[in-house]
Order: C-alpha cells, then sequence, then structure tokens
C-alpha cells in the first residue's frame, strides 16, 4: 500500500521543460525551416518528428503562428519553383517537327514530369501537415487562412499550374487527344494523371476546378472542330453502313475516353458535339444514300446495320421523324411499284380477242380458248400482286422486330402507310367498272391473310368516315362496292355502321334540300347557306375536336333556325353541333380583288374579328383565344393555316413557321393569289402518337372482351353443356373472322362469367353449365 506524503511537505513535480524565453523566436524557427527544407529535400530519415511537432507548437502557443505560416509558404514556394525549373520546364516539347510518335513521346515526358512533381508535392505537404497540426487547429483557423494542405494547393496552383507550363500542359494533353483520334496509341495513364492533378486544383474563386476551367472549353472546342472536319469527310468516302459503322466507333471511343482519363462531366457536351455533327447535320444524307441508304439496307436484308442505324438515330431529337419519314416514303415507293407492276402485266396480258375469218363452231371454240387463256392471266396477275403485297408486308414486320425493337411508333408509322389502302386509292382512278370490281376482288383477296380484321376495321371506319365529309371519296360506288364485297366476307354486322354512314349522308342530302325549300316559304330567313351533315353518333367513329367555340351571332343565326327545323321533324333526338368536322365559304376582300375562300369553321370564326379592324391594328393570340374559347391546339393549328401556311390571310408577328402564345396578328390586306377561289386547308394534326395509339388498342382489347363473352353465352345458351377445351375451340373457331383471340383471354371471360352467374362449373371442375 503506498503511503501518503506527510503533511505539509510538498511533492516534488518537475516543471514542464518550457520553450520560450530560453530559446528565442528566431532560433526556433531557425531550426525548424532547416528541417522543413531536409522534409521538402527528402532528407527527412534523421529528423525528429516530436522535436520538429514540439518547435511548431510552441510558435503558435508563444504567439509566433504568423512567422510560421508564412515561412512555411514561403519555404514551399521557393521549392516548387525549383522543382518546375529542373523537372518541368527541361522537358518542354521541340517545336512540333517529327512524326507523330516523336512528339507523342515529347508530350508523354513532360505529362509524367508534372504528374511527378505533384506527387512529390502532395507527399511533402502530407508530411508538413503532420507537424503543423497544431497550426492547423489553433492559427488558420483564427486567421482565416488556408491550412498546409490547402495552402500547399494554392501554391501549387500559383507556381506550378501557370504560364508557360500551363500552356505547355494543355497542348501536350490536347494533342495527346488528337493523335489518339487519329488512331495512334498514347499513354493513357500520363493524360490521365495529369487530369487527375487539374480536377483537384480549384480556381482562385472556388466556383471549379481548373480542368473544368481551362482544359475542358479548349477540349470540348478542338473537339467540335475536329468532328465537323471528320464528318463531312465520311461523307465523301463511306457509304452509309460504313459512316454508320465508324460514327458509332466514334461515340464508344469517346465514352471510354471521358471514362478511361477525363471527367465524367466531359461526357454529355462532347457526346453532343458527336450528336451534332456526325448524327443531326447528316440525318437526311445519310439515310437517303443512293443504292447504300435505307432503301438498299432493306432490299439487302441488313438487319445488323439497320440496327446500328435505328440506335443512332434515337440519340437525336430529329431522328425518329427521319427515319419515320424516310420509312413511310420507302413502304409507299415500294407499295406503287407492286400496283406500277401489275398494271404493266395487266397491259401486257390484256387478252385481247383473236379474230378468226371462219365462221361457225371453230370461231366459237376460239373464242372459248382466248376467254380461258385471259382468265388464266388475270388470276396469275391477281396471285402475284397479292404475294408481292404480302412479301413486302412481311418484310417491313422483318425489319420493324429484328432492327428497329419492335418500337410502336414505328408501327404506327407503318401502319399509317396501309399498303393495301394505298394500291386501292391508286388503282381506281380513271377505271371502268369492270377494272374497278377487279381492283376490289385482289383487296378483299389480300384482306382475308389479315388474322386481326377488327384493327381494319376500325381504322377503315376512320378513313372512310374522312372520305364522307370531305367529299374525298374517289367513287361512291366503289366505297358501296368494297362494303358489298366485306358483308359478304365478314357478315353484316361488319358493315352494319359503315353502311350507316353512307344512309347519313344521303339522308343529310335531303334533310339539307328540304330545309332550303322550308326556308324559301319562310318571312325571314338566314343571310348565310347552310348545308349540313347529320351524323348517326353509334355510327361514325371519328375521334373529333371537342374544343368550345364562341360562334359569332351571325353563326348562332344560322343554326338555331336548322335545330328548330330538325328537332320539328324528329322528336326526341338531340343535335350536337360538331364544329371541328365544318368549313365554310367565306367572301374576302382585299385590297388588290376579292377572294372566295374556303377554311374551316373555326377559321371562320377567327376571321370574323379582324372584320372591323384597321389595317394597322392587330389581336393578340391571348385576346383571340378568349374571344373565341378554342383549346390552344386548335386555336394554334388554325392561326398556322391562316397565316403560316401558303396562303396568308393573316399576318403573323413576329414572322415565323410556329405559332406562340405571345405572338399576335393583323389582317393582311395586301393578299393576292392568281386564284378567285382558294381552299385553305388546315394544318395537319400530328398523327396517331404512341399514348393514343395505346388508347386505340384498349379500345379494341374492350371490344374484344364483349364479343368474346357474347360468343361464349351464344354457344352455352345452345349446347347447355361443355367441357372446357371444347368450348375454348369452339370460340376460336367462330371469332377468328375478325381476329385471332388468345386461349388465356377466353379463359378469364369465362371465369368472368361464372362470377356474374351466366355459367357454373361442372362437377368434375374441366366443364361448364350454361345457367338460364
Amino acid at each position: 500500500m503506498a503511503s501518503a506524503p506527510r503533511r505539509g511537505i510538498k511533492p516534488k513535480i518537475k516543471a514542464p521543460k518550457k520553450h520560450g524565453p530560453e530559446v528565442s523566436v528566431e532560433d526556433t524557427w531557425f531550426i525548424l525551416s532547416q528541417n522543413i527544407k531536409e522534409i521538402l529535400n527528402h532528407n527527412a530519415a534523421n529528423l525528429s518528428f516530436e522535436e520538429n511537432h514540439r518547435y511548431a507548437y510552441h510558435m503558435v502557443l508563444y504567439q509566433n503562428g504568423e512567422i510560421l505560416y508564412r515561412g512555411m509558404r514561403r519555404i514551399v514556394a521557393e521549392n516548387l519553383d525549383k522543382l518546375a525549373k529542373e523537372q518541368i520546364i527541361s522537358t518542354f516539347p521541340t517545336t512540333g517537327t517529327g512524326d507523330p510518335t516523336q512528339r507523342s513521346q515529347e508530350n508523354e515526358l513532360l505529362l509524367k514530369a508534372l504528374k511527378n512533381v505533384w506527387d512529390d508535392h502532395t507527399s511533402n505537404m502530407t508530411k508538413l501537415g503532420q507537424i503543423l497540426k497544431y497550426m492547423d487547429r489553433i492559427y488558420t483557423k483564427s486567421a482565416s487562412v488556408p491550412d498546409t494542405w490547402e495552402a500547399g494547393l494554392e501554391l501549387f496552383l500559383k507556381h506550378i499550374i501557370c504560364s508557360p507550363i500551363e500552356d505547355h500542359l494543355l497542348t501536350a494533353i490536347l494533342n495527346q487527344i488528337q493523335y489518339e483520334r487519329e488512331g495512334y496509341t498514347i499513354n493513357r495513364s500520363a493524360v490521365k494523371g495529369c487530369v487527375d492533378v487539374l480536377l483537384s486544383l480549384d480556381t482562385e474563386d472556388n466556383t471549379r476546378t481548373v480542368y473544368h476551367r481551362d482544359l475542358e472549353p479548349l477540349l470540348l472546342r478542338e473537339s467540335e472542330a475536329f468532328y465537323k472536319t471528320y464528318g463531312n469527310a465520311l461523307l465523301e468516302i463511306c457509304d452509309t453502313a460504313e459512316y454508320l459503322s465508324k460514327v458509332e466507333s466514334r461515340f464508344e471511343s469517346e465514352e471510354s475516353r471521358t471514362h478511361l482519363y477525363l471527367s465524367r462531366k466531359t461526357a454529355e457536351p462532347l457526346l453532343r458535339i458527336l450528336r451534332d455533327y456526325l448524327l443531326t447535320a447528316h440525318l437526311d444524307t445519310v439515310i437517303n444514300m443512293s443504292n447504300s441508304g435505307l432503301d438498299a439496307l432493306v432490299d439487302l436484308d441488313k438487319f445488323e446495320d439497320l440496327a446500328r442505324l435505328y440506335r443512332l438515330f434515337l440519340m437525336v431529337p430529329t431522328g425518329m421523324p427521319c427515319l419515320k419519314k424516310t420509312l413511310k416514303a420507302s413502304i409507299t415507293r415500294r407499295g406503287r411499284e407492286i400496283n406500277q407492276a401489275s398494271l404493266g402485266l395487266d397491259a401486257a396480258g390484256g387478252g385481247v380477242e383473236a379474230k378468226d375469218a371462219d365462221p361457225g363452231p371453230r370461231r366459237d371454240q376460239n373464242k372459248g380458248k382466248s376467254r380461258a387463256v385471259a382468265a388464266s392471266q388475270t388470276l396469275a396477275i391477281a396471285l402475284k400482286w397479292v404475294q408481292d403485297v404480302l412479301d413486302l408486308k412481311d418484310k417491313v414486320d422483318s425489319v420493324w422486330i429484328k432492327s428497329f425493337d419492335s418500337n410502336p411508333k414505328i408501327e404506327a408509322t407503318i401502319n399509317e402507310v396501309s399498303i393495301p389502302v394505298v394500291l386501292f386509292e391508286a388503282r381506281l382512278k380513271g377505271k371502268t367498272d369492270t377494272e374497278i370490281d377487279a381492283v376490289l376482288g385482289k383487296t378483299i383477296t389480300v384482306f382475308r391473310y389479315l388474322t386481326e380484321k377488327d384493327v381494319f376495321e376500325r381504322y377503315y371506319k376512320n378513313h372512310l368516315a374522312k372520305r364522307l365529309l370531305q367529299a374525298r371519296s374517289v367513287s361512291d360506288d366503289a366505297e358501296r362496292g368494297m362494303l358489298a364485297k366485306l358483308k359478304i366476307e365478314c357478315g353484316y354486322q361488319f358493315t352494319q355502321k359503315l353502311e350507316g354512314m353512307f344512309h347519313d349522308i344521303k339522308i343529310s342530302a335531303d334533310t339539307t334540300q328540304f330545309y332550303k325549300e322550308h326556308l324559301a316559304k319562310s318571312s325571314s330567313s338566314p343571310s348565310i347557306d347552310l348545308s349540313v351533315i347529320v351524323m348517326t353518333s353509334t355510327f361514325w367513329p371519328m375521334s373529333h375536336s371537342s374544343s368550345p367555340c364562341n360562334l359569332p351571332q351571325q353563326l348562332l343565326d344560322t343554326l338555331k333556325p336548322f335545330e328548330k327545323f330538325y328537332l320539328s321533324r324528329h322528336s326526341g333526338r338531340r343535335l350536337t353541333w360538331q364544329l371541328s368536322l365544318g368549313n365554310a365559304d367565306v367572301r374576302v376582300a382585299f385590297k388588290s380583288r376579292t377572294h372566295d375562300l374556303n377554311v374551316a369553321t373555326f377559321a371562320v370564326v377567327i376571321l370574323l374579328l379582324f372584320e372591323d379592324l384597321k389595317d394597322d391594328d392587330f389581336l393578340t393570340y391571348e385576346e383571340i383565344q378568349q374571344a373565341t374559347s378554342l383549346d390552344h391546339v386548335d386555336l394554334q393549328r388554325q392561326l398556322q393555316s391562316l397565316a403560316c401556311a401558303k396562303y396568308k390571310v393573316l399576318k403573323k408577328h413576329p414572322a415565323g413557321r410556329d405559332v406562340q402564345t405571345n405572338d399576335s396578328f393583323s389582317f393582311n390586306s395586301a393578299f393576292f393569289a392568281p386564284l378567285q377561289k382558294i381552299k385553305i386547308n388546315t394544318v395537319a394534326s400530328k398523327v396517331e402518337n404512341g399514348e393514343e395509339l395505346k388508347e386505340t388498342r384498349d379500345r379494341i382489347d374492350e371490344e374484344r372482351r364483349h364479343q368474346t363473352e357474347a360468343c361464349i353465352v351464344r354457344i352455352m345458351k345452345d349446347r347447355k353443356h361443355m367441357s372446357h377445351n371444347d368450348l375454348v375451340n369452339e370460340v376460336t373457331r367462330l371469332l377468328a373472322s375478325r381476329f385471332q383471340p388468345n386461349p388465356l383471354i377466353i379463359k378469364k371471360r369465362i371465369e368472368g362469367l361464372i362470377e356474374r352467374e351466366y355459367l357454373e362449373r361442372g362437377e368434375d371442375r374441366k366443364s361448364y353449365n350454361y345457367l338460364a
């Protein structure tokens, strides 16, 4: 047990060794500064870390931190100046003469020298930071100055990354990148080392790194010049497949470059340069190259090259529209070539009746042979035409699946072309009734090959409705002939609504005539002539705009008398005006002459707003929108048609092709056209996009569900009891005339009917009973 000291006697404690009054500040700093120099010269093996740490500690403790801090910075700066002179400046490349390999080696020496100096400096600053730790914790914070490490970075930036070193350094890095782009091999690690140095150094304002301030702008500027020249040069020596392959390789190499030795943040602006100068600038030229463009790649089944084209074109905003436009034109051209080839065969094998001078049975026999030959030739022509169409459809589908990743937007473009419809319209112009019937027969032959006839029906209804409403049918007889053949092929249900549309057109013509006779007997009649098509809502499949519209009083005074007349003849009905589907003839007086304009109803409403305005007055987009209440989509289309298309009856301020919400408009009183009557077509709306395509498919799927359930109920009502497999097979057989049902969908519909108690499961759980 330790004994306690006696009371009154203080224990002897050795006082700490003082370092202040006994040793002067000058002596302390002299010793410490010499040791710092030894550390920077890599002679620290024999130095005492504890002693140097104590020297620095006491200098700060006795309020001499500023002397220590300033002295440390001065010694480090002197050492950096020495390293710059001895190890970096001596490695500057020569005047740039010699072959690229020699110049690359000279650049590499400079880059390695700078990285060696950086490694040496950061190692030294780490050692200094250890012995000056107390200074960093106490003095630098109170004095608001950078600590040892940050001060070292500042000094390196000032004494090493400075002119002329930085100029030679940036040039060396850029030259190495350029050599690699030209196909030479470089030391990537040497470039990466210097890039890392520049990324580690912040600029004086600490807003960005030296890399992003100095190197990246130069790199992007040189890359822009390189790829602009490179893209133009490729077009001179490469076909489409080679061009696309080299461009894809460039994308891969630049991505690899930014991943391996440049900043990741440089990737996006660098790839944007490639997209701008290798893709966007040359899309049309590349895809339409003669003997090697899209057409040639499709002809030769170059699916891999087409897939590469698809991948690259997706990288730029204008790529997909360009691809869709070119693909659409290619399919249309191929369809016309098939059509023209068929017409050529018709002319070559027209079945001209042979004349025979011999009377009697022999002549009749020759006539019979001629008819047989003509019939055989016609059948062969029809079969070849059908096969050519089917081959084209197979080829397009193969490209879509194998090369275009089954992209729904491209599928919508393919469906929009609708090969049979293109041929159908082209082959009807100028044909006789017999020839039209033959064309319709061929179309039905192609139709039989379709597995989704209900999809064809929906699109055919939409196109037919547009043709009827806009009076654009080539021949009403041909349209009705097509309906008759479809009815024979698919039954009454398939064509019921189509025939209803024709019926509405006929009844509307009669109704308009009766209305005019009614007005003739009336004491007062509207000043505007009105022609109306009354559409039965259940017959017409048109997806039209539901945009509201504030009609001017003169138009309201025209519509209301017709409503009163029609409703007096048909009780229990309701009329809803579909103004987006209408058009009007309006006479407009310009300075030079008066023109009769045929425009959409919405366009008339807009034009009437300018009726009482002076030539110098204008209306803003917002004022027009408030006055008409049109949706922005419809309003922009109408204003674009009136002010930006071929016939500019309005002026847009500022001028341009697109309508913006901050535009204004005035009446173009100086408008002139050589024709008295002018039709101003509404700018076409966008084709069915992916969302609308999905909506259409969902609607079709919903109809299929109802049709499947109705078919199941009809079968079970007749059979009362059926096994699962027999029921699925029978439903598939009956629905095959409209679409090919999926057995899983049939099973789900059966389960739904069981839940609603139309059916019940049999005792064996593998059959069903009908519930009355």
